[in-house]
């Protein structure tokens, strides 16, 4: 009996009666929603650290000049100083050119209206001193020459004369336009050989780049990345020095050509007056 009573209170007590429902537990309260200031600072951080684990980071062009080792630094020094040389002698040939071109023109104007070499040494006398005028005086000089040996209205002389005259005008005319060409090979050289200055600079960074990569046994770019990016700085500077070289020695040769074509024209000019001179005395 006492068993019997002892297992209907434990059915009473584990059974729940019908109609009634289980007690609930309470939701807890809502979290505040976020400011929109939280919201920004959290994205902040969040492409901070996505930019720090990806290995991102911002380097300047003053960075990468800082970073270059000696060699790559040596190799930007020579080519700066060749591109700072060549634009100075950018401003150098047009001053030159400009010049020898003016004197030029103005001499063979004033020349032209001479009917004698007598008239022409006495215009020729008033004008400034240039590279035509030093034809001319050779030309004169060896005129001159000829008349004190008597052979200036001897036709048996004539073509000697003219050979002797051609010869003289022919060596101030060389030396003239060696004057005007001062530079120019190291023009050519600075533009046929510094592109490959720079690809050894560029060359000797990589190098250094993967020697770098060995001894950090790893393989993110972002270990390497500051140091090729240093060492394409070199071809940069070659190119850079190169192509104002190459510019500067065509415009250079193309006012040498055309300066080169007046003196020739003004060579035969005067050949053809002392010729008519020559037969003028000679009738």
């Amino acid at each position: 009996m006492t068993l019997m009573n002892s297992l209907l209170m434990f059915a009473q007590q584990t059974t729940a009666p019908a109609g009634t429902t289980p007690a609930t537990t309470t939701a807890p309260a809502p979290a505040p929603a976020p400011s929109a200031a939280e919201m920004e600072a959290a994205k902040q951080r969040g492409a901070e650290a996505a930019a720090e684990a990806a290995g991102q980071q911002e380097v300047s062009m003053i960075e990468l000049v800082q970073h270059l080792n000696g060699v790559e630094m040596g190799v930007m020094v020579i080519l700066g100083l060749c591109a700072i040389y060549a634009v100075a002698l950018l401003f150098e040939k047009i001053y030159v050119m400009r010049k020898a071109s003016s004197q030029t023109k103005d001499f063979l104007n004033a020349f032209r209206k001479a009917n004698s070499v007598e008239e022409a040494e006495a215009i020729v006398r008033k004008l400034p001193n240039s590279g035509i005028k030093s034809m001319f005086d050779a030309g004169m000089a060896e005129v001159r020459r000829t008349q004190d040996l008597g052979l200036y209205t001897m036709r048996d002389a004539r073509d000697h004369t003219m050979q002797r005259v051609s010869a003289t005008m022919a060596t101030r005319q060389n030396e003239h336009l060696d004057d005007l060409g001062s530079s120019m090979t190291f023009l050519a050289s600075i533009g046929a050989n510094a592109p490959f200055i720079g690809l050894f600079g560029t060359v000797w960074g990589i190098m250094v780049a993967f020697v770098g990569i060995a001894k950090t046994q790893t393989t993110s770019l972002a270990v390497v990345a500051p140091g090729i990016a240093g060492a394409l700085l070199a071809t940069a500077a070659g190119l850079a020095a190169a192509i104002p070289a190459v510019l500067i020695y065509n415009f250079a040769a193309k006012q040498i050509s055309k300066q080169a074509t007046k003196l020739d024209d003004f060579a035969a000019e005067f050949i053809a007056l002392v010729s008519r001179d020559m037969d003028r005395r000679a009738g």
